[in-house]
């Protein structure tokens, strides 16, 4: 079976959360028998073809891109177009307003199914002017994949009546074996972090949606070491937050390779997600956290972190924007080893249910294929 993956960007550009999902749907459905392709926009887009363990990639010119919403040429219309002809089924990553005009140069018919990741939050003139195309894209999908029954519930466009039948729970997940690199040890001596020093990690791109200037003021109550790993548009104003605030437990890491992030994780006590906005819809950082065994700490939005973290069994999922709340979950973990232990190994166990290769692959493949048998 061969499967079209139509997302705004894919590696080698700079990577987030939603590229890794899509590598990970790609490896877990590879080893049940499916050829994949991601076709994507790139600002530099040579080579336009790059064949990656897990896909052959195709990238056409990204022009612009306002409000993250990359844009293409005739160019990408017509690659689009050849691809969609050679796949049996089409998958759509949501939000791209570009892919729902991609999408009218599909083959008729064409069997297409679309992960929803995130409403769209921050930017209400999109969402008003982009309505009735969203609409119609969704109502012509085969189904439509959540990632978790709480963001579902609380979505007003997964919960309208029109969709809400071919909506489907897949939940994100990690395929182990990808993630096979060697732990950089050499990080820690780089960031001034002690043996066995029990420290708290966030990891991930520094968007506005993470809350951490949140975590910030919570780490002035903090009795241990918080490190934030990661780049992104609000670096400059988090340090400077940081050294307003006079934050000595603090390291900014900047942005770490694969293996330094794997050692991190590895011997971090407990990690940490303050995101305090629905823009973020599952946090895959926390699956990482629960295939390496550690307990979470993260807030409740109503979306897939609390499907991911669950209170009192995985870690904490506390009130969001309180830094006294988020303080508190944080030295609990940092202060009893053995109930970062119990709540790690409970963590582990989810994973390998819920979020593992395994069920990752075979939740899409079999999606796939009732798609495929439902079209003649």
């Amino acid at each position: 079976m061969k499967v079209l993956h139509v997302y705004r960007t894919y590696f080698p550009d700079p990577p987030g959360g939603l590229q890794e999902a899509i590598r990970q749907i790609c490896v877990s459905t590879q080893a049940m028998g499916v050829e994949n392709t991601i076709f994507t926009l790139s600002p530099q887009p040579d080579p336009p073809v790059i064949d990656r363990p897990e896909a052959r990639v195709v990238r056409c010119r990204s022009w612009a891109a306002p409000a993250s919403c990359d844009l293409g040429s005739l160019d990408a219309f017509r690659t689009f177009r050849e691809l969609a002809r050679q796949a049996d089924v089409i998958h759509y990553l949501f939000p791209w307003p570009f892919a729902d005009v991609l999408r009218l140069a599909a083959p008729r018919h064409k069997p297409s199914v679309l992960t929803y990741i995130s409403d769209i939050v921050r930017q209400r003139w999109l969402g008003a002017v982009y309505g009735p195309l969203m609409w119609h894209t969704l109502r012509h999908m085969d189904a439509i994949v959540s990632n978790a029954p709480a963001y579902a519930a609380g979505s007003p466009v997964l919960s309208d009546p029109s969709i809400k039948a071919r909506v489907r729970q897949i939940p994100l997940g990690i395929d182990e074996s990808s993630c096979a690199v060697a732990p950089d040890e050499a990080v820690f001596a780089k960031l001034g972090i002690k043996p066995a020093e029990p420290f708290v990690l966030f990891v991930g791109v520094l968007r506005y949606y993470k809350g951490l200037h949140v975590l910030l003021n919570a780490c002035r109550h903090v009795a241990g070491r918080v490190v934030v790993a990661g780049a992104g548009p609000e670096a400059s104003a988090l340090e400077s937050q940081a050294s307003a605030l006079s934050l000595k437990n603090v390291v900014f890491a900047g942005q770490v390779t694969d293996s330094e992030k794997m050692a991190l994780l590895n011997a971090c006590r407990c990690l940490v997600l303050p995101s305090h906005l629905r823009s973020e819809a599952y946090g895959m950082v926390l699956v990482e956290a629960s295939m390496m065994g550690k307990p979470t700490v993260s807030c409740e939005i109503g979306t897939g972190t609390s499907f991911v973290n669950l209170h009192g069994e995985t870690g904490f999922v506390v009130a969001p924007e309180s830094p006294e709340a988020l303080a508190h979950a944080m030295n609990a973990l940092l202060g009893d080893g053995a109930l970062a232990e119990k709540f790690g190994h409970a963590a582990r166990r989810r994973y390998e249910a819920l979020f593992s290769g395994p069920a990752l692959g075979r939740a899409y493949a079999k999606l796939y294929q009732d798609v495929l048998n439902k079209r003649p």
